[in-house]
C-alpha cells in the first residue's frame, strides 16, 4: 500500500490517517499532548504505522493544525524522519483552489479550509459544515464555491465542564443523549441542556445562515467532529454525517500542492 499519511492536529485530539486514492483506509484518534516532543511523535507515529498490513510505503504527508506547539514538532519530525516524502502544511500561501472571501484569510484555521474544501468537492455548494470539537464550528461555501465565513461557538464538553466548575450542586455527568426533554433528576437534565442545548444552537445558527444566503431551501448541512454523533438524532438539519472529512481535504489539497 502506498498512501498519504494525514494529520488533523486540534487542541483536544490530533487524528491520524492514511489515505488512498482519496479514500480513509486507516484512521487513530490521539491525545494532544502540547509538550510531546518531535521524537516522541515519530514514535508514535511509527508505532501506528505499524499496525497496518500490508506494510505501509508513505507517498507524502499532509498536515493541518490549530496548535503552534505541535505543529513545530510536527515539522521538525518530518524534517528529520521524513525527508524524502514531499509533505503539505495547510497554512496561508498554500494553494487550496478554494477561494477565501474573509476580512483576513490567514486567521481561518486549517482544519476548518480542509473542512471547506472537502464539503464542497463531495457535495458542492451551498453547502455548512458543522465540526463537533472543542468548539462547535460553522463553516460556508456558497454556490459559486467560495469559502464565505462562518461561526464560532463554545464546544458541549467546554459547555459542561464549565457549568460543572461554577455550579454548586452539579457535577460532571456522562455526554450522551438522555431519555426524555423534560427531565427527571439532575443527570439528565444537565444531559439535556446539553444536548437538546446544542442541537437547537445548531438549527437556529443553520437557519439564520441560510437566511443570509438568499434563503436557500436545498441546503447541505454536514456534521463532522468526534462529538458529532451525540446531536445527530435530534438535530433536524443535518443532511450528512462525514466523520472524517478535514482527512479528505487534506488528501485534497495535498494532491492540488504536487
Amino acid at each position: 500500500m502506498n498512501p498519504l499519511l494525514c494529520a488533523d492536529i486540534g487542541n483536544s485530539h490530533t487524528i491520524v490517517g492514511l489515505l488512498d486514492d482519496g479514500e480513509v483506509v486507516a484512521h487513530w484518534r490521539v491525545s494532544t499532548d502540547h509538550r510531546r516532543t518531535a521524537d516522541e511523535w515519530i514514535v508514535l507515529v511509527r508505532g501506528l504505522l505499524a499496525e497496518v498490513t500490508p506494510p505501509v510505503h508513505l507517498t507524502g504527508v499532509a498536515v493541518c493544525a490549530t496548535v503552534p506547539a505541535a505543529l513545530r514538532q510536527w515539522r521538525e519530525m518530518l524534517a528529520a524522519h521524513f525527508a524524502a516524502h514531499p509533505h503539505v502544511f495547510v497554512e496561508a500561501g498554500t494553494r487550496t483552489g478554494l477561494p477565501v472571501l474573509m476580512d483576513n484569510p490567514r486567521e481561518v484555521g486549517a482544519d476548518r479550509i480542509c473542512n471547506a474544501v472537502a464539503a464542497a468537492s463531495r457535495f458542492g455548494g451551498p453547502v455548512i459544515v458543522v465540526d463537533f470539537g472543542t468548539a462547535t464550528t460553522f463553516d460556508v461555501v456558497n454556490a459559486q464555491g467560495e469559502y464565505v465565513g462562518g461561526s464560532i461557538a463554545p464546544g458541549i464538553e467546554i459547555s459542561l465542564e464549565a457549568l460543572g466548575r461554577r455550579g454548586a450542586q452539579l457535577r460532571d455527568v456522562e455526554l450522551k443523549r438522555p431519555r426524555t426533554v423534560i427531565a427527571k433528576n439532575t443527570v439528565e437534565a444537565l444531559q439535556s441542556g446539553a444536548v437538546f442545548g446544542l442541537a437547537g444552537q445548531v438549527e437556529g445558527i443553520v437557519a439564520r445562515m441560510s437566511e443570509e444566503l438568499g434563503g436557500v431551501h436545498e441546503m447541505r448541512v454536514v456534521a463532522t467532529g468526534p462529538l458529532a454523533p451525540v446531536v445527530l438524532a435530534v438535530c433536524r438539519c443535518i443532511t450528512d454525517h462525514a466523520p472524517l472529512l478535514t482527512l479528505e481535504g487534506l488528501g485534497q489539497v495535498f494532491s492540488r500542492n504536487q
